[in-house]
């Protein structure tokens, strides 16, 4: 439908019949061309000056995203209203710059418009996204002054500006707005439960959680994320459960946190679970999938050794990122796909799709490749290339990924040489990965080298793991004396190996094994099993290294 065609045939002895039906016309459009058409009969109609039509063009430029039009029609207006100010506020602070908000802010001021609850509340989620605490508090004066500390809307972001500020004051001013409200939406509550977790108290936003009234899906997902970005993967999934059970509707952000933890726990089973949740009620929508929530189903795939399912959701996806990329390439780098990894990586430089380029994570996911399949020659062009051709400079971890490509393929001089050589001080990872190579290829007289050196450059906790690794060097060239001198060294030190942690899911339960474990409540059928393993490993012709059997056993 065609705005000129539905129009009276003679605008000027209608004035107000045409601003009546154009305004009609803003209220049920829902497409940018029609408000281009739209836009146009205003301004030919001399109505480029009526403040009520502006202000719902205006909120529908704001709206769509598109503040570049918005400012245009802003511009233009002589005298804006109130309501005017509030939609370039509002937009503004939905902007990549919300601190234009601020100077609009202060326009408004100085041409004498009078700032309602939207502008202090539009004003506020500007000041919290950027930043300006200072400007924030300003308006928090303004407020009281003007007589808004009761309104909803500016007491729940006066709430999140303190909030967003982080740490125990930020959240004890929240709280004290918080306090004050005499009505709270569930918006005041997610705002207040977010300072919590900023600032790391999970107790206290375990008890605003538990005193919400009323959950939205916000609330669970602050929740489950903040678990799954700390290491608590286990408490991520129960809050996940518990989300379930509680039928809200799941959204891609809390699909993105339990994809995570997933990944993190190995739970596999889940994981395929979301992936059809997201096939069957999200897929068939109008709302396009998140590139992240397809970026968490690789990464999820990758991590439980699917590594097919995982690039078939990357084939599948019709926008890829940089993050895209790398996670798949990643995945491919940890099952030992070295070769398919670096096809990835080639496919990636020469399509030229969307202007992706590789970063440093990439670089490390194609030179773990590198390392994983022995391909040397390849390792050294890739690594010389990060900087002459991408120009990124090579971090401890690119060096640590090349002193490993380099130690298993027995080029341990080279190894040694570029440790020494390298612009930054080495880490335990990097002496470890050498250590790891002597020990591959026997090479003792390096590994004692090496092994001073970290002695005296980490301490006992990292050093620990780095000692057993030298034992076991010298065990395998019959150097028992050195193996004793190492395990006294231990002792003096007060270090000791951590064990070794694996897990598998059965039935949809993750177990949890620990080396050594003998308070597992199945521990005498899992040792059993183990004694079956190895005899079948020993009768198919496989031997087993007994010293460093016994040397696993006895850490």
């Amino acid at each position: 439908m065609l705005v000129e065609e539905s129009l009276p045939a003679n605008p000027t002895t209608c004035s107000r019949g045409i601003q009546q039906h154009l305004f009609s016309q803003l209220q049920s459009c829902n497409t940018l061309k029609k408000l281009f058409q739209i836009h146009a009969q205003i301004v030919i109609n001399g109505f480029a000056q009526k403040n009520y039509i502006l202000v719902k063009l205006l909120s529908f430029y704001v709206t769509s995203g598109n503040l570049t039009h918005a400012i245009r029609v802003f511009d233009n207006i002589e005298n804006p209203s109130a309501t005017v100010w509030n939609q370039m506020i509002r937009g503004h602070a939905r902007s990549e710059n919300p601190r234009k908000s601020v100077e609009l802010y202060n326009r408004m001021v100085e041409e004498e418009a009078e700032p309602d609850g939207f502008t202090f509340s539009f004003l506020l989620s500007a000041c919290a996204r950027s930043g300006l605490l200072r400007e924030g508090e300003q308006v928090h004066g303004r407020v009281l002054a003007n007589g808004y500390c009761s309104n909803v809307f500016v007491q729940t972001n006066l709430v999140n500006l303190y909030a967003m500020r982080g740490g125990s004051n930020g959240v004890e001013y929240a709280r004290r707005v918080f306090d004050e409200m005499g009505e709270r939406s569930v918006v005041s509550w997610n705002s207040l439960l977010a300072g919590y977790i900023r600032c790391g108290d999970v107790d206290g936003a375990r008890r605003i959680f538990d005193e919400m009234p009323e959950r939205n899906v916000v609330s669970w997902t602050t929740m489950i994320a903040w678990c799954a970005q700390n290491g608590m993967c286990k408490q991520a999934l129960s809050w996940f459960g518990e989300m379930r059970r509680a039928h809200v509707e799941l959204d891609q952000v809390a699909l993105v946190s339990a994809l995570s933890a997933c990944a993190e726990l190995g739970d596999l089973s889940l994981g395929r679970w979301i992936h059809w949740y997201i096939e069957k009620r999200m897929s068939v929508g109008n709302q396009p999938l998140l590139v992240s929530l397809n970026n968490a189903l690789i990464h999820m795939y990758a991590s439980c050794g699917v590594i097919d399912e995982a690039y078939k959701v990357f084939n599948k996806m019709p926008w890829k990122t940089t993050v895209s990329w790398t996670s798949i390439i990643m995945g491919f780098a940890k099952q030992g796909c070295g070769e398919e990894a670096l096809s990835v990586f080639r496919s990636m430089v020469s399509s030229g799709v969307n202007q992706v380029r590789p970063d440093e994570i990439t670089f490390i996911g194609v030179l773990c490749a590198c390392s994983h399949a022995g391909f040397v020659d390849e390792g050294r062009h890739l690594f010389a290339r990060m900087n002459q051709t991408w120009g990124i400079s090579p971090k401890i971890e690119h060096y640590g990924c090349m002193v490993d490509l380099l130690s298993r393929a027995g080029f341990l001089d080279e190894a040694y040489r570029l440790v020494e050589t390298m612009p930054i001080k080495p880490n335990d990872v990097v002496w470890g990965a050498l250590l790891g190579g002597c020990r591959i290829h026997k090479n003792a007289e390096l590994a004692s080298h090496v092994a001073q050196k970290l002695v005296f450059e980490l301490d006992p906790d990292q050093a620990a793991g780095h000692l057993v690794l030298l034992s076991h060097v010298y065990a395998t060239a019959k150097r028992q004396q050195d193996v004793i001198t190492v395990r006294q060294k231990m002792v003096e030190m007060g270090v000791r190996k951590p064990p070794g942690r694996s897990w598998v899911q059965i039935n949809g339960v993750v177990h949890d094994f620990v080396a050594g474990d003998t308070d597992h409540k199945h521990a005498p059928l899992i040792y059993e099993m183990l004694g079956v393993i190895t005899r079948q490993t020993q009768q198919q012709g496989c031997k087993m290294d007994v010293i460093e059997a016994f040397l696993d056993f006895e850490e």
